[in-house]
């Protein structure tokens, strides 16, 4: 499973990284969401692969998001 955050739409409401710290977290840079570095595809902030301990975790804070801005797929 991968997971994306569409960072410049982020609203730095917190919902992700406080229902899923183990995957996500606030960027001290911009304040926006991004995905803890161990995770990330390529370095990338705004990609990872989901370990299969977190996908129930990830997919919540995907569908608790208030923008929507976060994608899960298979």
């Amino acid at each position: 499973m991968n997971a994306s955050i569409d960072r410049q739409n982020c609203t730095s409401c917190g919902t992700c990284w406080d229902t899923c710290p183990e995957f996500f977290e606030e960027d001290p840079d911009d304040h926006f969401s991004r995905i803890i570095g161990k995770y990330r595809n390529d370095g990338s902030r705004s990609e990872g692969s989901v370990p299969d301990d977190l996908e129930d975790c990830v997919k919540e804070a995907a569908d608790l998001c208030p923008v929507q801005i976060i994608a899960v797929t298979e």
